[in-house]
């Protein structure tokens, strides 16, 4: 008897693949590479990796048909959506590796925004400038974890870790049926837990983000897998388009949308929508700020890119059930992150509730459910997600008289006199937060609200 080899299409899955193989090769650096080597190779092989992963999503592209193909028995569908969001992620992923570089490669203290003249050629200590603990299984400010900053260690294994993540995002949003997502999503957030508790500055604080975001992760897990259980035995499949197929058919539509109702709580506790919204703050002022700003941006692509596929291939059928709502949803998303965001006084905290309004706008295309409010979605995303980037990265600038972060808005004050560039910076990021007109973010924002007018909503 022989068994039939399923095939596999490689070309399809090159982006993911190369991420892949190369954070296996940044795992065995780790292993066999002497320590003093390792920054260097690890940066290298990782900005290399990406701007490769890259390359193949453009030859990809170019090759595509207009619907798309599916790949490896139809579990991963490769469309242009996805490849745009895919290439947004790798984008976003270049620059955080870069930002992560410039904050884990520190061994001697600089100066910067809001921090003391330094000298140079000194060992790293506890006022040094770099992000990331030397030594994160040592217990904070231990014999060990001096020791390790002595020595002049480097959180080198951040940089693999980052790069299965990504892998994780780029399957993610291409996932054509429930058990590939789900695989998908907890490649993803695995590295992430412990992305986020590797903080040099207020260790603790770090390390209870970490777990908090496990222990959330680990119970929206549960609820996605519960909503894929009640779907299959109710529709027979795991696959997107046999869901959708089954329930226009004979399907029992209420078991259905428990389904769905389960599988929506991991989705969007991973987008961060009201009232799956709770981790962020504390997680994202918690993580160190390279990690934050990676998370706000590239996690949220990928996790809408997944959302928009569950809705606009498997709920048709369900379409006037689940939209009333994800409009509610929706709007006490806006109305809570908004709300909120003006009354902080750090500010990660205040870009994390920043970044939980807005999911709302952004499900508000969503909610279009048609052609223009895929395309506001995605030029919103795209938009959000540079602009993320940027306002971490000037974040981690402002330092206090030891060379440390500082978010305390106390220390922002007279940015802009001290730091005219710095506060231009930031200054355009938050215009295009704020919806500006002239800025991408007013762009974003019109856009989705269009397209769901147009669409009845």
């Amino acid at each position: 008897m022989t068994m039939p080899t399923p095939s596999v299409e490689y070309a399809l899955l090159s982006p993911t693949l190369i991420v892949f193989g190369v954070a296996v090769a940044g795992v065995l650096l780790e292993a066999f590479l002497p320590r003093r080597l390792r920054y260097g190779a690890q940066l290298a092989l990782t900005l290399g990796g990406l701007v490769a992963a890259f390359v193949a999503v453009v030859l990809v592209a170019k090759t595509i048909p207009p619907n798309g193909r599916t790949a490896v028995l139809q579990a991963v569908a490769v469309d242009r959506p996805v490849l745009l969001l895919q290439g947004t992620i790798l984008l976003v992923a270049v620059l955080a590796v870069i930002f992560i570089a410039e904050r884990a490669g520190r061994d001697s203290a600089t100066t910067g925004p809001g921090a003391a003249t330094a000298t140079t050629h000194t060992p790293p200590s506890a006022a040094g400038l770099d992000s990331f603990t030397p030594q994160a299984s040592a217990v904070p400010d231990s014999a060990a974890e001096q020791h390790a900053i002595r020595a002049g260690a480097r959180q080198t294994e951040v940089f693999p870790l980052t790069l299965l993540a990504i892998g994780g995002m780029l399957v993610f949003p291409a996932a054509n049926d429930l058990l590939t997502m789900f695989v998908a999503l907890e490649v993803l957030s695995l590295p992430l837990y412990l992305l986020c508790g590797l903080a040099r500055h207020r260790r603790l604080m770090s390390q209870e983000a970490a777990v908090k975001y496990f222990l959330l992760g680990a119970f929206s897990s549960a609820f996605f897998l519960y909503g894929v259980a009640f779907l299959y035995g109710t529709t027979g499949t795991l696959s997107l388009p046999g869901i959708a197929n089954a329930v226009a058919g004979n399907a029992n539509k209420s078991m259905a949308l428990i389904g769905v109702a389960l599988l929506s709580v991991g989705l969007l506790f991973k987008v961060g929508a009201v009232p799956f919204h709770s981790w962020i703050p504390d997680v994202y002022q918690g993580a160190p700020t390279p990690i934050t700003g990676f998370m706000a941006a590239a996690t949220k692509v990928a996790a809408f890119g997944a959302l928009l596929r569950v809705v606009y291939v498997s709920l048709p059928p369900l379409h006037d059930q689940w939209r009333p709502v994800l409009w509610a949803i929706a709007i006490l998303t806006m109305v809570v992150g908004t709300v909120t965001a003006v009354n902080q006084v750090d500010v990660k905290r205040m870009l994390a509730y920043s970044s939980i309004a807005h999911v709302g706008f952004i499900l508000t295309g969503v909610i279009a459910d048609n052609p223009a409010g895929l395309a506001a979605t995605m030029f919103y995303l795209v938009a959000y997600s540079f602009s993320t980037v940027g306002a971490f990265a000037v974040v981690s600038l402002v330092r206090n008289s030891d060379g440390d972060e500082d978010a305390g808005m106390s220390r922002w004050a007279g940015l802009g006199q001290r730091y005219p560039v710095v506060g231009l910076l930031f200054s355009m990021f938050l215009l295009a937060f704020a919806g500006i007109p002239l800025t991408s973010g007013f762009v974003a924002k019109f856009s989705v609200f269009q397209a769901a007018a147009e669409g009845g909503a």
